[in-house]
């Protein structure tokens, strides 16, 4: 069996919603296309935090700010299980035939989708970042409003459903190599199109490496005059075409989330390519790149309150 063809199948052809039922988890209210969930990933969720868009196959945890595809949900799931066991498991647990998973150059007929639409979207526009104010708020939070103007744009774009109806959406976002959208805003990541690696071409023998657009754009505040060549995977699912991408470079850098599935992919990373380099020692003691940038924006504000106060507080002396 091929790994990567289940995971394949998986993101084509599993819902997330009929996945999380099977789990044993059920939707607490509906939102539009948005169903709400009490989170299965935390053990502190109170209020439903956990929102799932079958539409467009993604889910997303408000308690942890991550989200992501079927895969990505399982990597955080399963979390002491490696990237085969996980994909094995929710081809079990989606009871996704075998035969389907195997059956990669024999012509078969159409098999029927797993309770999951193909969501028709239309990008209506792209626009400079800074022109939306929610998303200009949204990347400042994150501390990577200023860097982000080289390399993201603002994606305005509806999903219509079967019944021709359009919802619309505004999100910063990135195209990948497949020329799908990377999209994140406060409330929402995933990708609309095709999934697949963004890479920014640079130094022809050093490339540094990413899981997410966000982790890159943090490693660039500081960096800002580094020209190394750039690979983003958008999804550690992606991890063997990054590979196969960064086999043409000498040195590699490895810039992953310091967590099991970041561990587990920088494992497997070095195990293919053993020159490559672990750097996340950068942000030791934070799950990412961008949870440093955004402790120490906080730090920063923090400070500046405390001057603000102290300046408040002293009382000059009247003179006449």
């Amino acid at each position: 069996m091929s790994i990567l063809l289940a995971a394949k199948t998986l993101k084509e052809e599993a819902s997330l919603v009929d996945l999380l039922s099977r789990l044993g988890y059920e939707p607490v209210k509906k939102s539009g296309h948005e169903k709400f969930y009490i989170s299965m990933i935390r053990d502190d969720d109170i209020n439903p935090s956990f929102t799932v868009n079958d539409d467009l196959g993604v889910w997303f945890d408000h308690g942890m700010r991550k989200g992501g595809n079927i895969i990505d949900f399982g990597l955080t799931y399963w979390k002491n299980l490696r990237f085969g066991e996980v994909i094995q498991k929710l081809t079990t647990t989606c009871a996704i035939p075998q035969t389907d998973i195997m059956a990669v150059d024999r012509p078969s007929k159409p098999r029927q989708r797993l309770a999951v639409k193909v969501p028709h979207y239309i990008v209506v526009e792209t626009k400079p970042i800074g022109t939306h104010p929610a998303i200009t708020e949204y990347l400042k939070s994150r501390g990577l409003f200023e860097v982000g103007k080289a390399h993201l744009s603002e994606i305005y774009y509806y999903v219509e459903d079967d019944n021709a109806v359009r919802k619309y959406f505004f999100s910063a976002g990135w195209q990948n190599e497949n020329k799908g959208w990377e999209v994140r805003n406060k409330y929402f990541k995933g990708c609309i199109g095709h999934q697949g690696i963004t890479f920014i071409k640079g130094h022809a023998k050093n490339a540094v490496l990413f899981e997410g657009y966000m982790n890159f754009l943090s490693w660039r505040c500081e960096n800002p005059s580094a020209d190394h060549s750039i690979i983003v995977l958008n999804s550690v699912s992606a991890l063997k075409p990054g590979i196969a991408k960064a086999k043409s470079f000498s040195s590699l850098d490895i810039y992953f989330d310091r967590d099991k599935p970041g561990f587990a992919a920088t494992k497997d990373f070095i195990a293919a390519l053993p020159y490559a380099t672990d750097r996340s020692k950068a942000y030791e003691g934070f799950n990412d790149y961008n949870d440093k940038i955004k402790a120490q924006l906080k730090l920063v504000s923090e400070s500046r309150k405390t001057v603000k106060g102290f300046h408040a507080a002293l009382k000059v002396p009247f003179e006449r």
